[in-house]
């Protein structure tokens, strides 16, 4: 048996409708062996249910029923549980001495203390659930075996409910191909309330107005198909939701109070006139569909709703090739989260051109729409941000989800201590991985009050309202973000708020600011400027990103016969360490075009195929080439010789430990290398006809550029690379697999685990 398998030698379904029919048919379509008998009111359900071969047996009788049952799923109306529970109650002791009790209802606390009244206490045995699955038909002959694949089940067990019973209703929901996710009762009533109880209340309210009027007739005959979507849900069981509104009457009168005074700000909109207004929340909600429907293909109830992550996604990187064209990457993520930032912090509006649509960069974009900011696009990299000034933004009503972004979490940190509204910071599952002291402890210097998880790690709870104080700050480590952030604490805080670093970082903030009409002042390592300005909308086009750039600059420079050419790249003076550590390494690789965008320096990058050397990388590199060494990693194991990389501890606090991940990932493709606490000796293996090294599987750890850099590596590869948890290679680069296969690489994407 494995583990999704479920082995109950008797299943009782207590209610043998369309939610307990199809479990019983999903489990016969798994291959279960056990009996299933159910109970049902109407024997005719009972009789139907025998004849479709979903059950056993049956009886509309429980009592008879129980005996030796090892699980009993009560699949009845919410309203109806209560007295089901207090008769299983009395014939539960025939039941097997290992007997586990669930249920399907869509509101728990009623449930909960339904439960608690019959049974005196919540039974260990008994694991609250709702799978969150329907159709407008009803009864056991609209069972179907499919009904719950790739739908939720949400399980709320409590303290005190037993491990076990949890892991065989999950083994239960599994087997029918569902994914099961676990959050309070509370939670859960708050979500469904809003996610599912609200759009049915809303559907049956607009059809019945509607259908009272005396046009009706012309009314639904030519409804749109828009209309019909939004109230096909109108048509579903008119008792059943009348038992769940009233079960779940105080979450979906709070829900029903937001949506009331969401649809007052309209009304009020559309008396005025109020274009932006109007605007701001037709744009925040359409982005916002599209949005978290990208995330939620990824992972399950990410966001507000805080659930693992599933569905992962594995490269296959074929050996040889070599890399031919002439490409244009991405947009800068940095200056693209930037210019987000100060174009909604500006007054006036700030036409953005060239801005990266991936996940990191989208959920700045989102997080200022949830703050009141209306933001026309993306729309082919243009973005147009009508900015609300220095302290127009708005509390938002929920955390604000910033995905795998540590620049987005840490800049948004300082931006947000200075607002006069308590806001949460939150991420996904590696995010909140990452420290955040860092910046938490001098924000703390500056008078802002934060809190965090244990070991300063993500979310951030931020106190509004909160007097901040300049300060002069010696940076611990070179770290641009950082320092970013406390500049725009700096905007809002009395007095000079100075920053000094201690070595060179990327210096895309002062630039930006200086372009929003805002003096930042630079002299030597130290940087500072004045609170209580403010910016002015401006024209931004952002480059390519250079840290993009990197791995088709490596994949050219490794392999023999490649000539490629990257189109308008950053080369901000404190971005160009990967062009210095391969020119270093003898990479024939050449500036053209070179020219001034928007305050940023940007040129075309010319790469051919040259021998590579090993190097002990100079350190006043490393904070200029901190994102890119992944890639550079690949340089070296094609280099002659050893590239030797020192005082790189920054690499470890990264979406992984960079430095162990790609360790790791070396040893499995062959390349002799030794780790150390700061950096690492990679000894290379450079022959033009033979192969570097060897295929193998990589574990990217969710890293985007772990999973990009092995990718490139399987250029010089005997056999090929097999890199697993790609998913997040989206983070930062979308279109890389495409645009690889556009120069000459090859990678298939499989969402499955390969043998």
């Amino acid at each position: 048996m494995t583990s999704r398998e479920v082995s109950e030698a008797r299943l009782l379904i207590v209610g043998l409708g369309l939610i307990g029919g199809s479990l019983a048919a999903a489990l016969r379509a798994s291959g279960h062996r056990g009996e299933i008998v159910a109970c049902d009111p109407d024997a005719r359900e009972v009789a139907c249910g025998i004849e479709m071969g979903l059950i056993d047996r049956g009886d509309t009788q429980l009592a008879p029923l129980v005996e030796d049952a090892s699980l009993v799923v009560l699949a009845v109306p919410v309203l109806a549980m209560e007295s089901v529970m207090a008769e299983l109650a009395e014939a539960l002791p025939q039941a097997a001495a290992d007997v586990v009790v669930t249920d399907v209802g869509s509101t728990k606390a009623a449930i909960r203390e339904a439960a608690m009244r019959v049974f005196g206490e919540l039974p260990a045995n008994l694991v609250l659930g709702h799978p969150i699955a329907g159709s407008e038909k009803s009864g056991v002959a609209a069972a179907n075996a499919e009904l719950y694949v790739r739908h939720k089940v949400i399980l709320t067990p409590t303290a005190n409910t037993d491990p076990a019973a949890v892991a065989r209703v999950r083994r239960l929901w599994a087997t029918c191909g569902a994914d099961v996710l676990e959050m309070t009762v509370e939670r859960h009533d708050q979500v469904l309330a809003r996610t599912s109880h609200l759009p049915h209340l809303l559907a049956f309210s607009l059809v019945d107005t509607l259908a009272r009027q005396d046009e009706r007739l012309d009314i639904f005959r030519y409804a749109a198909g828009g209309f019909r979507d939004f109230t096909r849900i109108a048509g579903s069981d008119p008792v059943m939701w009348r038992d769940i509104f009233l079960a779940n009457r105080d979450a979906v009168l709070a829900s029903l109070d937001d949506f009331e005074a969401g649809v007052a700000r309209l009304r009020h909109a559309v008396e005025q006139g109020d274009g932006d207004g109007l605007l701001a929340t037709f744009d925040r909600a359409s982005h916002a569909r599209h949005y978290f429907e990208s995330l939620l293909n990824q992972s399950s109830y990410q966001a507000e709703y805080q659930m693992q992550q599933q569905g992962k996604l594995t490269f296959r990187a074929a050996p040889g090739g070599h890399v031919v064209g002439r490409i244009r990457v991405p947009g800068d993520k940095s200056i693209s989260h930037r210019s987000i930032m100060l174009g909604a912090l500006a007054e006036g509006v700030t036409e953005i051109k060239g801005f990266l649509e991936g996940e990191d960069s989208l959920a700045t974009l989102q997080a200022f729409r949830e703050m009141g900011v209306a933001i026309e696009g993306p729309h082919q990299g243009r973005v147009t941000v009508h900015g609300v000034g220095m302290h127009g933004l708005q509390a938002p009503s929920g955390p604000l989800y910033v995905g795998n972004a540590g620049t987005a979490m840490r800049l948004f940190a300082g931006l947000l201590a200075g607002q006069a509204f308590d806001t949460e910071l939150t991420g996904d599952v590696s995010l909140t991985k990452r420290p955040m002291g860092r910046v938490a402890d001098p924000l703390r210097e500056m008078g802002a009050e934060i809190d965090t998880a244990e070991g300063g790690r993500p979310p951030l709870r931020i106190k509004g309202g909160r007097r901040l104080r300049g300060i002069d700050y010696d940076m611990p480590m070179a770290s641009a973000q950082v320092k970013s952030c406390l500049l725009l604490a700096g905007l809002y805080a009395e007095g000079e708020t100075r920053v000094r670093e201690p070595a060179p970082t990327r210096d895309h903030t002062e630039r930006m600011l200086a372009g929003f009409g805002y003096r930042v002042h630079r002299e030597g390592d130290t940087c500072w400027l004045q609170g209580g300005g403010k910016l002015t909308a401006a024209p931004i086009d952002v480059p390519s990103d250079i840290s993009s750039a990197a791995f088709f600059l490596v994949a050219a420079a490794i392999t023999p016969g490649s000539d490629l050419v990257l189109e308008h790249v950053g080369i901000n003076p404190t971005r160009i360490g990967v062009i210095n550590i391969l020119q270093a390494m003898g990479a024939d690789l050449r500036l053209e075009n070179e020219r001034e965008v928007g305050g940023e320096p940007v040129a075309d990058l010319h790469v051919r195929y040259a021998p590579l050397h090993g190097i002990d990388i100079p350190a006043d590199q490393v904070p200029l080439a901190i994102d890119e060494f992944p890639a550079l990693f690949v340089a070296a194991a094609n280099a002659e010789g050893t590239t030797r990389l020192r005082g790189a501890e920054e690499l470890r606090v990264k979406e992984s430990d960079r430095l162990q991940a790609m360790a790791d990932g070396l040893a499995a493709i062959g390349v002799e290398h030794e780790l150390l606490p700061d950096g690492i000796d990679i000894l290379g293996s450079a022959t033009r006809e033979a192969a570097s090294y060897g295929g193998g599987r990589v574990d990217s750890l969710g890293d985007h550029r772990i999973a990009m850099a092995f990718a490139v590596a399987a250029l010089r590869a005997s056999d090929a690379i097999v890199i697993d948890d790609c998913a997040n290679v989206a983070t930062s680069f979308p279109g890389f697999v495409e645009l690889a296969a556009q120069v000459g690489l090859t990678i298939s994407q499989n969402d499955e685990e390969e043998g």
